[in-house]
């Protein structure tokens, strides 16, 4: 793309991007943007893909093909709500604004939040509230309400932050205190929300006590949020250093399935203190259009399950391939090249959480960071803003100046156990012959091992996402610091790979949806790491305990 043309692009899809698309350059950057596959194969017709796939028709103006494709799919599942919304935001797209409102009304039924006609993506529906009083009664019911959130995350032992999603842009309240009435001790912070991050805020609260259990409420712009904006609780983190006993639930392979958004649910009943995603969070799968990357976050963020697991647990997120490209995609060593990496996959992934650090920001983008729990150590990993073609020659998945800060921040680590967390896979039997897990990087990861063993780090744990199932390995090492790895990335996908008993796996599960849970217990005088796979039904099918003593050379 000529650089003229990209900063056009950029202006047009990031600075306004409420643009009417039918009538400004919007629609023809997003039309002549080069196009994904346009035949959806067995595969493909996954839940999560179909209405992608329409709305890129819609997108790429193939208004003819988008409406058989999805009257086509409610002919079998007349109830479908995403359908019924993607039939409104075709209507909207010919300026037929009552149809628009009768299909957002029937999807609204059948169990649509009527927050995600508020969050749209907005340029489709560009002249909507002016062309039907339905739109217009549907913004204003949100004046004090959120639209999407609120989402903790950030938690340390001292503070934590609070994400949020307004209908315009607003000024948000945080309000917290250990009684549910608020009487006393209040702490309180402000945010923003502003218009240029898709009407995202966060904003951080400090001065809080460890390991506490605080009630927290939400205003806009001065009035107390009316919906989900109130009666919520979450709980601040064992100091720096302290022995604690802490449950994280991990995973990755989430795409949007509504009958297996009740994972969330599950999740929720075994009351995590953290939730960590390790990518493929939500499947874009198209880094070229900021539209197609929001509008799948607006699928998982409206979703009651997710809303009130994350309203009390503190997330923290990398991404993986699908989030951040398309399948088994790198991204080279260049910070601005390919131009969508800075300006629109790394823009939208900060909109949508509030994790800890990105990296180096804008002038060295990626999701890496670590945080801490007590005496336990958190690294995130980014394995693929930087990675390189695994079949050229000295290929790396984390670039130079990560893997300068990981050995940095592995020397400084100090926690009983440091986790390691990777969104692709850490052995090199995980996918076979793919050199899209850690087995195209293998001289990178042996000079990553071989560092932990020639420094001492000890007590070290892998955690990793990417293949459809739950497994736990374990990494033998010449010199017996053999490395064990907690692998889950099922979520709620439909799509499953083979178990891996066969392999060498500890043990493999692939039969339901399923996620990690580790209990971490550094109070005992041989501190423990406990892995379990659980079911999208509560099941706990397999188990496994790691002690701290085996996690060293000299053992």
């Amino acid at each position: 793309m000529h650089p003229t043309t990209k900063l056009l692009f950029f202006l047009i899809t990031i600075i306004i991007p409420d643009k009417a698309m039918s009538q400004s350059p919007i629609a023809l950057a997003d039309a002549s943007r080069p196009k994904p596959q346009m035949q959806l194969s067995d595969r493909d017709k996954q839940y999560k893909r179909i209405h992608q796939f329409a709305l890129r028709l819609i997108l790429l103006l193939r208004f003819d093909e988008a409406k058989a494709l999805l009257e086509d799919h409610l002919k079998d599942h007349p109830n479908d709500v995403e359908s019924h919304y993607l039939m409104g935001v075709w209507h909207s797209r010919q300026r037929q604004f009552e149809l628009a409102a009768e299909r957002m009304e029937k999807a609204i039924e059948h169990g649509l939040p009527a927050g995600r006609v508020v969050a749209g993506p907005r340029a489709l529906f560009r002249g909507a509230r002016q062309g039907s009083a339905f739109f217009e009664d549907v913004f204003e019911a949100f004046k004090t309400r959120l639209v999407h959130g609120p989402l903790v995350g950030n938690v340390t032992d001292s503070s934590a932050s609070f994400w949020v999603r307004t209908a315009s842009p607003s000024t948000f309240t945080i309000v917290a205190a250990k009684d549910s009435d608020f009487s006393t001790s209040r702490h309180i912070t402000y945010g923003q929300t502003l218009a240029r991050n898709d009407y995202t805020g966060v904003a951080r609260l400090d001065g809080l006590s460890s390991n506490t259990s605080y009630f927290y409420r939400i205003e806009i712009n001065g009035e107390p949020a009316t919906g989900s904006g109130n009666n919520h609780q979450f709980q601040t983190f064992a100091s720096p250093g302290e022995h604690t006993k802490f449950r994280v639930a991990f995973g990755g392979g989430a795409g949007f399935v509504p009958p297996h958004e009740r994972v969330w649910s599950t999740i929720e009943a075994f009351d995590p203190q953290a939730l960590l995603l390790f990518g493929d969070n939500v499947y874009i799968d198209d880094p070229e259009s900021l539209i197609m990357q929001r509008y799948t976050y607006y699928r998982r963020q409206s979703r009651p399950e997710w809303r009130k697991l994350t309203a009390k647990t503190a997330v923290f997120t990398i991404w993986d391939d699908h989030d951040f490209g398309t399948n088994d995609c790198w991204g080279g060593p260049e910070i601005d090249s390919p131009f969508w990496k800075p300006h629109y996959v790394f823009r939208t992934f900060r909109e949508n959480w509030a994790n800890p650090g990105y990296a180096g920001g804008n002038a060295q983008p990626g999701c890496w960071y670590t945080f801490q729990v007590g005496d336990i150590d958190f690294v995130m990993l980014d394995c693929r803003y930087y990675r390189t073609n695994p079949k050229a020659p000295n290929p790396t998945m984390l670039g130079p100046v990560q893997k300068e800060w990981l050995k940095r921040t592995l020397c400084d680590l100090s926690g009983t156990f440091k986790v390691l967390c990777s969104s692709v896979p850490w052995d090199f039997r995980t996918k076979g012959d793919s050199l899209d897990t850690w087995n195209g990087f293998q001289a990178e990861r042996e000079e990553l091992f071989s560092f932990l063993e020639t420094n001492q780090i000890e007590g070290v744990l892998l955690m990793s996402a990417d293949r459809h199932r739950s497994d736990a390995w374990r990494i033998d090492r010449p010199n017996g610091y053999n490395l064990y790895e907690f692998n889950s990335s099922r979520l709620t996908n439909q799509h499953v790979h083979k178990e891996m008993t066969d392999q060498g796996a500890l043990f493999s599960y692939n039969k339901k949806q399923s996620f990690g849970l580790v209990d971490f217990d550094t109070t005992k005088d041989d501190p423990t790491a406990t892995y379990s796979v659980v079911s999208i039904d509560g099941e706990i099918i397999h188990e496994i305990t790691v002690r701290r003593s085996t996690l060293s050379a000299s053992r």
